[in-house]
């Protein structure tokens, strides 16, 4: 494929000495996603709030200790009361700050289930942060791969659409001194505008599947890169069995329906603990300081002050609450037996799925090589039928036809090249590998 390879040196070379432009591989793709993307930075901060919410203090552990300050003034006008012993108008002003304790010594196991709860949550958070990493990842190495899909279309019909235009201006010149028919001319003046309207779409995808990966990456620094990654990856045989065990130990989906597992148990816990009585304690301290006088009279003002200090035990049991926390018990083992059975559903779905995906890879792998074969055989065909042609045994119709099948054949080996690298994808994310092989930097 010396015409292609051509081609792809001479677009790389301009390329090269364009406005705004950087060579980037696909590893360094994706750490400028991980380091850039929304969604992860969205569900990072999703999980400092856990981990701060993750301590004994939220879980009800220790007293709480509230400070409360009253100052109250009132006035009582008693000029028409003859049954007062203070007439005139009273003005009484007071200010009672209180100190005052509450503390849960025991409720029933329910701030050990709290705190366990917060860690399992936090489990859980941190697997949506690694499943939101590995989603980026899969979708990055998804757009750079589609870029040069798009890239090597282009180059396709680039150097399709300049053999039309080569061959349309030789017959012109041709037909202008009456060596060729102007139905030649017609035929490859048609093929020239085809294979042009043909590039100039393909441009336009090429550019769009740019800006889509520029997105994903959210770097605004360059506004189009170099790809140096060719989408012909090396990518080796995959056993069912190895990535079955892989997918069961490492699989982000498969770990949160476990976490989910755990966290219904500690729900059946903190149900239960509603079952057993309640220990609680409160002390505190109330001054108050009051002062009383008559507007109209200054010689009637008093002052008083006092103190109070308490400090109790209350025990609580529920006696009987038409069995409402005997259900909820129940209810809960009955919720945590279907997180089982979703738990066993979802494994033998995974195992289901994984074992199709690792078929349909073998067969892309099969299709991508049969097709390098077929593009051989067809650049081969294409060859021939130009000398052929410049021999006069073909006509313009015959190599238009040699043409459209090198064409099309270029353009299935491209798709089956990708299509191998996206189930490779896939089942390199099922398996939980993609994110331990693009780990975040720090």
């Amino acid at each position: 494929m010396t015409l292609k390879t051509t081609s792809i040196i001479a677009l790389l070379f301009v390329c090269s000495y364009s406005f705004g432009q950087r060579d980037l591989s696909a590893t360094e793709a994706v750490f400028i996603s991980l380091e850039n993307n929304y969604q992860i930075l969205i569900s990072e901060k999703q999980l400092d709030i856990i981990q701060k919410n993750n301590n004994w203090s939220e879980a009800g552990l220790f007293p709480t200790v509230d400070l409360v300050i009253a100052q109250n003034n009132v006035v009582q006008d008693n000029t028409n009361n003859p049954f007062t012993f203070t007439p005139g108008i009273i003005l009484s002003q007071s200010f009672n700050p209180s100190l005052s304790l509450n503390w849960n010594i025991f409720s029933g196991f329910r701030v050990k289930m709290s705190k366990q709860r917060l860690e399992q949550l936090e489990k859980q958070s941190a697997n949506n942060v690694t499943a939101v990493i590995e989603n980026t990842i899969q979708d990055v190495l998804k757009a750079y791969y589609t870029v040069q899909l798009q890239k090597d279309r282009k180059v396709l019909f680039s150097d399709i659409m300049e053999i039309s235009r080569k061959r349309f201006k030789y017959y012109k010149l041709k037909e202008k001194y009456s060596s060729s028919t102007s139905l030649e001319s017609l035929q490859f003046r048609n093929q020239y505008l085809t294979d042009s309207t043909n590039y100039l779409i393909q441009d336009i995808s090429y550019k769009n599947s740019m800006r889509n990966l520029i997105l994903l990456m959210n770097d605004t620094t360059y506004n189009d890169f170099i790809l140096t990654d060719e989408i012909d990856l090396a990518l080796g045989d995959v056993n069912f069995n190895d990535a079955k065990v892989e997918m069961f130990a490492n699989n982000q989906n498969l770990k949160n329906q476990y976490i989910s597992l755990k966290l219904q148990n500690t729900q059946t816990g903190l149900q239960r603990s509603f079952l057993y009585p309640t220990l609680s304690f409160q002390a505190g301290a109330n001054p108050g300081w009051s002062k009383i006088r008559n507007l109209k009279d200054s010689n009637l003002e008093i002052e008083t002050q006092s103190l109070s200090y308490y400090g109790n035990l209350n025990l609580r049991y529920t006696l009987f609450n038409n069995w409402k926390n005997k259900r909820a018990v129940e209810v809960s083992m009955i919720q945590e037996e279907i997180a089982e059975l979703s738990l066993e559903n979802m494994k033998k779905s995974l195992s289901n799925t994984l074992q199709n995906l690792i078929e349909l890879y073998s067969v892309r792998v099969q299709l991508a090589s049969i097709s390098q074969e077929n593009v051989i055989y067809a650049e081969k065909a294409y060859k021939l039928a130009e000398d052929r042609y410049n021999l006069g045994t073909i006509n313009s119709i015959n190599l238009a036809s040699f043409q459209t099948t090198y064409q099309n054949t270029m353009i299935q080996h491209y798709e089956n090249l990708f299509n191998r690298m996206d189930t490779y994808l896939e089942i390199y994310k099922m398996s939980g590998k993609i994110g331990l092989a693009y780990p975040m930097q720090k």
